[in-house]
């Protein structure tokens, strides 16, 4: 199956990437899916090493959370106000 990943902020930056379409297999969860972005580059590796907030289809989610084939997953980093 195959879902895109869109990158912001911080995220965004170190990778270079905005939006990658990543094959995994089915059954994955958002967790299996940062670990296959992880195994990409040392820049993913770096990206998703400390808090990274995951969304599928725009709802915010957790790593335990089920991606279908043509899901949307949104990376980003925790965000403060100041």
């Amino acid at each position: 199956m195959h879902i895109t990943v869109k990158t912001f902020a911080q995220t965004r930056e170190i990778t270079g990437e905005d939006k990658v379409t990543l094959a995994i297999s089915d059954g994955a969860s958002v967790a299996s899916l940062i670990n296959a972005l992880r195994e990409r580059s040392e820049k993913w590796e770096l990206a998703l090493s400390g808090s990274v907030l995951t969304a599928v289809n725009q709802q915010l989610c957790d790593a335990d959370t089920a991606v279908k084939d043509g899901d949307e997953v949104a990376l980003f980093p925790p965000v403060t106000g100041g």
